[in-house]
Parts: C-alpha cells; sequence; structure tokens
C-alpha cells in the first residue's frame, strides 16, 4: 500500500491539480501585472515623459504675459535744445518789421533724459512661426516618451518571465518537500522493521543503529526543503505585491518537446524583442539631435504684439494706451563652431548606435540559440528522469519486500531508497527546469508579452 501511495505521489498526481494550459499561474501573472511595485515605477517614468511631451507641444502655442513697470529717475543725461538759439533771430527780426515786441527773447531748453516718474503696463503675446529648435525638442520628446514606453513592455516580459519562474521555483521546493517528507515516513518504517527484526536476532544491532542514522539524515533533508519553500513562496509573494506568507495554489503541466523550429524562433525574436525597438528609437533621437544643432544655424522667426499703456502716472484711458505689432527674427550667426562640432559628436554617436543595434541583434539571436537546445536538453532530462523513476520504483519495492522478509540486508535496501529518492528528487528538479528554461526560451522570442495575459 505504502508503495503505490509513493509511486502516485512521484507521478505528481496529489496535493494539486492537472492541466494542459495553466491558468492559475495566468491568473498569478496578470495578479503582478497590476501591482507589482517595479512596474509601476516604470509606468510612472513613462507618465512623467508624457507629461514632457505635452510641455514640448505646448510650446508651439502663442505665449501671453503681462508685464507692468512703474519707474521713478533722479540725474541721469540732460538734452540740451537750443531753442533760443534757433528761433531769437527769427523774433527780432520780426519786432523789427512790425515795429512791437510781440515776438519775445526765449532761452535754450534743457531737460533730462528720464523722467522723473514713469510707467508702462502691457499684454506681450509672442507666437513662434518658424523655430527648428522647437519642432526638433518636440520630436525628441516623442522619442523619450516612446522609449519610456518600450522600457514598461519590457520590464513586463521580464516580470513575466520572473513570476512564471518563481512559480515553478516554489512548485520544485513543494515537491521536495513532500518527497522529504514521505522519505521520512519510509526510513522511520525501516527503523521499525530493522527494531523488529533485531528483536526477533534476525539483524544485529547495527542495523537500528543504520536505520537511526538515516532517519537523522532525512530529517536534515526536511529542514532545507522547508527552507527552498519558505525562501520560494516569500519571493513570489514579493514580485506579486501580497502578504510573503500568502499561500499559492499549484497546477501541474505535463512537458512538451518544442513545436518551433530554431530558424522561426531566431526570426521572431528579432520582429518582437524590445531591446531592437529601443535601440531603434535611440537612433531616430540621435537623428533629431542632429538636426537640433543644424538648426541652430537657421533663423527663427516670431510675431510679436503689445498691446499696453504709458505715461508718467497710472492713467488707463484711450490717450495712454498703444499698440505694437513685431515680427522678429532671431539668427545665431556665428558660435565658434560649436554647432558643428555638435552635429560632428551626433553622426558618431549615430554609428555607435548603429554597431549597438548589430550587437544586439546577434546576441539575441545567439541567446535564442541557447535557450533553444537548453530546452530541448531539459525535455529530455525530464524522461529520462522519469524512467529511472520508474525503475528505481520498482527496485525499492521488490527489496523492501525482501527486507521485510529477512531475505535482504538493511545496506541494499538503504540503497535502493537512497537511488528511489535521489530519482524522484531528479524528476522533480527536470520538470520544474523544464518550465523555468521554457519560460527563458519565450522570453528570448519576445513572446511572453502582457497582451496574453
Amino acid at each position: 500500500m505504502k508503495s503505490v501511495l509513493i509511486l502516485v505521489w512521484l507521478i505528481c498526481q496529489s496535493g494539486f491539480s492537472v492541466t494542459a494550459q495553466n491558468p492559475i499561474l495566468e491568473q498569478y501573472i496578470s495578479e503582478g501585472l497590476q501591482s507589482n511595485q517595479a512596474l509601476k515605477q516604470r509606468q510612472l517614468d513613462y507618465a512623467a515623459q508624457l507629461s514632457a511631451l505635452k510641455e514640448a507641444k505646448g510650446l508651439f502655442f502663442p505665449g501671453v504675459s503681462l508685464n507692468a513697470r512703474y519707474t521713478v529717475a533722479e540725474g541721469g543725461r540732460q538734452i540740451e535744445f537750443p531753442v533760443g538759439d534757433l528761433l531769437n533771430p527769427v523774433y527780432s527780426t520780426l519786432n523789427l518789421l512790425t515795429a512791437t515786441n510781440l515776438f519775445p527773447q526765449i532761452e535754450n531748453q534743457t531737460f533730462s533724459f528720464y523722467r522723473p516718474t514713469e510707467h508702462e503696463t502691457k499684454v506681450s503675446l509672442v507666437q513662434p512661426i518658424f523655430n527648428s529648435e522647437l519642432i526638433q525638442n518636440y520630436r525628441i520628446k516623442q522619442n523619450h516618451a516612446e522609449i519610456a514606453k518600450i522600457g514598461v513592455d519590457r520590464y513586463q516580459r521580464e516580470l513575466i518571465k520572473e513570476i512564471t519562474q518563481a512559480y515553478y521555483d516554489y512548485q520544485k521546493a513543494y515537491n521536495l518537500v513532500e518527497l522529504a517528507d514521505t522519505s521520512f515516513s519510509l526510513v522511520r518504517e525501516n527503523l521499525r522493521v530493522s527494531q523488529r527484526l533485531f528483536d526477533n536476532d534476525k539483524v544485529t544491532k547495527d542495523a537500528v543503529y543504520r536505520s537511526e542514522s538515516e532517519l537523522s539524515k532525512v530529517e536534515v533533508q526536511q529542514a532545507q526543503a522547508n527552507n527552498m519553500l519558505q525562501a520560494s513562496l516569500a519571493y513570489f509573494n514579493f514580485l506579486l505585491n501580497r502578504r510573503l506568507d500568502a499561500s499559492i495554489e499549484l497546477a501541474r503541466q505535463d512537458p512538451v518537446p518544442p513545436t518551433i523550429s530554431l530558424e522561426d524562433a531566431s526570426l521572431m525574436a528579432i520582429q518582437n524583442r524590445d531591446e531592437l525597438r529601443q535601440i531603434e528609437q535611440y537612433q531616430q533621437l540621435n537623428q533629431h539631435v542632429t538636426k537640433l544643432h543644424r538648426g541652430s544655424n537657421y533663423p527663427g522667426l516670431f510675431g510679436v504684439v503689445d498691446y499696453g499703456f504709458q505715461g508718467e502716472k497710472y492713467s488707463f484711458t484711450q490717450d495712454d494706451d498703444f499698440l505694437l505689432a513685431s515680427l522678429v527674427m532671431k539668427w545665431n550667426l556665428f558660435q565658434g563652431n560649436a554647432n558643428h562640432q555638435k552635429v560632428k559628436q551626433s553622426k558618431i554617436e549615430g554609428e555607435k548606435l548603429g554597431e549597438i543595434y548589430s550587437e544586439t541583434e546577434q546576441q539575441i539571436k545567439l541567446e535564442v540559440i541557447n535557450h533553444y537546445y537548453a530546452l530541448q536538453a531539459a525535455y529530455e532530462s525530464v524522461q529520462s528522469a522519469g524512467k529511472q523513476t520508474q525503475s528505481s520504483m520498482r527496485a525499492y519495492e521488490l527489496i523492501d519486500r525482501k527486507y521485510s522478509e529477512g531475505q535482504s540486508s538493511l545496506l541494499e535496501l538503504i540503497d535502493a531508497r537512497t537511488s528511489l529518492t535521489s530519482a524522484a528528487a531528479n524528476l522533480i528538479i527536470s520538470q520544474s527546469e523544464y518550465f523555468i528554461r521554457l519560460a527563458d526560451f519565450k522570453y528570448a522570442m519576445g513572446a511572453n508579452g502582457p497582451e496574453n495575459y
């Protein structure tokens, strides 16, 4: 009966359900995409870039400002107006001609360049008509926003992979704990049988001591497995931003061989990987930065309208108001060859980005190859571990029956149990390793996008 129960457990039919897909894991991934704190930080970075893009767009609209100035002046330049020197000779001639004194002599006038008091209150409207820097700045902000969005998508893919791997790490630890508990029951039963055989003078006392020693070893294995279980439980819940001790529901999937060819996997990776999309955006960004530096050599054209009031005293009447409309051109004719050097630096940076793109493309292809063959090896390991477990199970059942009948030595029984435990543990690890390698392979292809959850 014990052998049957052990076999049932070893083929993973107890403790959780068996499904072709894993809707439970998909639900956990969906939850993680909604609640992961690191992902929320990247989404906030993206929101900030969108805000910066709207700010850059707003620079194309007219700017309106209110400017008020009140001035009190004393001293300064004096302006002399020789009105006496100009008019007195004329007045003298007129007096002679008319024989009168109707045209008196006048003094030259002197007045200050600055008026003692003066105010100016105006509303200014400035509308950019053509400004290369504004255009390229807007496009640069667009690239920054797109890069931030791709960064969110990239982290989502990484998070999906991390949650998937953490889930199967927990499943592995859970199964190893179950295996350790089962082994403990077996060894404890072996100790009971050894004690009974010793009491019946069929084995010596060393058989009992050996069974007790094996029981202690299994207790250590139990402690190690439980430690792994708690650590994997806490990390999985950390990724989902849940209580670190929250329970996890498990569902087993049967490993299947890879169905996609290596060539198709590499092509999919080149089309889907976010790293390449980011570099493409950086290349576009570099082009706009180059145009920005070149645009500094082009003139900027602005329309300016001022409406306000001027006078020595605050008065807002029709006699005090004024209206000015201007067309303003700004052209930086020489900046010490600085723009030329900046353009040259941007071109060099563009060439560097081209090399980075090629290198990243090769790295992705290499990554796909490595994970493709690692997945195949993991699947073959599962098949081999399953066969080894079945063989070890049959061998243990035979030796256990012989030992109970006193026809087999304790050493043979311990060796059979150790082989069975090792084979079962290898099967558990191989199964979990397969799904971990599958998560790596999907990530390498860019096939684990958040749109699937």
